[in-house]
């Protein structure tokens, strides 16, 4: 049987579980690259070039990890979410990286809402290209999205409940597939939860609220993600103790989005960049002086 390759990088954030849901309802066999880890970057910077981010390097990495290990690798393109909503150029450009660089089968598609090219149009051209009828692809979709939204609903109410916490409180401001790569933003989680901060996920809010908000800290915004995370800072700047914006260097978007917010907004703030060369001991100097700061570090 045919088996498809996620890579977990990028899109895998945003959809991978609408995926997995979706290949599972229609019995079709995939496997997702394991946690970011040194075989990968190894892989990543041979496939990457020295002016990309740390985030497309991951990706490409993840890429070459899966290439013998199944018949196809899911490679979307994510357009734009409308006029005002476009997205960085690396989920532009990804896809035409990755076919220049391969010869195992790419499954693909586009989003772009400007021209009416949806998620849901994308996966169904690909279940139709794995030889599913349309049936079963509708069933397929509609039980993948009713799971999805339940199980974002869950991570929503949780998000939300840790703002009631008597905790010290840290918004972390970062693209989920910086925040929850291990080599990016993990250890940053796991030092913060192990001295007992209550972490606040940005990208844990209803994006449609969050969108709309993050146009109050920048009118002419029209970066997507960007505006969805910076967004969660006006959301609940009044209920958080302090501000962790977490970039891949040299993300184009983050370096003028982030320093632009960090000027506007009152709240104790930090802003991690993290490349390929950095070292989490020079990093937990800066969040034990962040936290110190803060009154949320035991020093006895």
């Amino acid at each position: 049987m045919d088996k498809i390759g996620i890579p977990r990088g990028l899109f895998y954030y945003y959809y991978g579980d609408i995926w997995k849901y979706f290949f599972e309802n229609l019995k079709i066999s995939y496997i997702v690259s394991p946690n970011t880890n040194k075989e990968i970057m190894e892989k990543a910077l041979k496939a990457s070039g020295d002016e990309m981010c740390l985030s497309l390097k991951t990706y490409l990495g993840h890429v070459e990890y899966l290439k013998d290990k199944c018949q196809y690798i899911l490679i979307p393109r994510i357009s734009n979410y409308k006029k005002n909503n476009q997205t960085c150029t690396n989920f532009w450009a990804v896809y035409d990286i990755v076919k220049n660089q391969t010869d195992t089968k790419l499954l693909h598609y586009n989003i772009d809402l400007e021209k009416r090219k949806t998620l849901k149009k994308g996966l169904y051209k690909i279940a139709k290209q794995l030889g599913k009828e349309k049936h079963q692809i509708r069933k397929a979709y509609k039980n993948a999205i009713i799971r999805y939204k339940k199980q974002r609903k869950k991570e929503i109410s949780i998000n939300l409940n840790k703002l009631k916490s008597d905790k010290t409180k840290i918004l972390i401001v970062s693209h989920p597939y910086n925040t929850y790569d291990s080599l990016i933003g993990k250890d940053i989680i796991k030092y913060l939860i192990k001295n007992d901060v209550e972490v606040i996920y940005c990208d844990k809010f209803s994006s449609k609220i969050t969108n709309k908000l993050g146009e109050t800290l920048a009118k002419e915004l029209y970066f997507k993600y960007s505006k969805d995370n910076i967004g969660s800072i006006v959301y609940c700047k009044d209920k958080i103790d302090g501000i962790i914006f977490i970039s891949s260097f040299p993300c184009a978007p983050d370096s003028l989005v982030n320093e632009l917010v960090t000027r506007k907004i009152k709240i104790p703030n930090i802003n991690l960049i993290i490349d390929d060369n950095s070292s989490f001991t020079g990093l937990e100097t800066r969040l034990e002086s962040f936290l110190d700061m803060l009154g949320g570090l035991d020093n006895d």
